[in-house]
């Protein structure tokens, strides 16, 4: 898809590293970008209230691609048309039918699970999601699901050997007494 459309690479990379929604990606202004604290404010969410988006390193490589771009533009992407256009004719153009913009969204979010972030970040990354919400990721976590109760075990493994040492002594009479019978 992004053959045919390599100009538009850094638009799709922003919004897979930001979880932005498309009309925030595509009104987002270069006066909201803070490179230094390495966010993007979002003035009016989709809930009404201003929001600060937290940008990775791909993210702001992505922002520096479109920053050559769009030169003296206030807009980051070029306006909400300009994503519409491209992404709709690239989908069309390979026969892809059931990917939406919004999908990016759902993208990020399941790239945080599997990346090991735990649920209740992801729903404040995506900045409107309840943990029920986003609790439809979660079968995306099984292995860090696993690494956390192995993580506990070892943060209290010391505990857990006194633990076995103290049952085990209070127990030898016992098996000792069995074994003698």
């Amino acid at each position: 898809m992004l053959e045919l459309f390599p100009e538009h690479l850094a638009e799709f990379e922003l919004a897979l590293h930001s979880g932005l929604r498309r009309g925030e990606q595509y009104h987002a202004q270069w006066q909201n970008v803070d490179f230094e604290r390495r966010v993007l404010t979002v003035p009016l969410d989709k809930s009404g209230r201003t929001s600060h988006v937290p940008l990775n390193a791909g993210a702001l490589h992505s922002l520096a691609e479109l920053h050559k771009r769009t030169g003296d533009s206030d807009l980051i992407c070029g306006g909400a048309r300009s994503s519409r256009s491209w992404f709709e004719r690239a989908l069309e153009a390979t026969g892809i039918r059931d990917l939406r913009w919004h999908d990016l969204r759902h993208t990020f979010a399941s790239r945080l699970v599997m990346s090991g972030a735990d649920l209740r970040t992801v729903a404040e990354l995506l900045r409107d999601s309840s943990l029920a919400m986003v609790m439809r990721y979660a079968h995306l976590a099984p292995d860090h699901r696993m690494a956390a109760v192995e993580r506990m075990e070892a943060a209290f493994s010391t505990e857990l050997t006194a633990t076995r040492t103290a049952t085990e002594v209070i127990n030898a009479p016992n098996a000792r007494t069995s074994a003698v019978q």
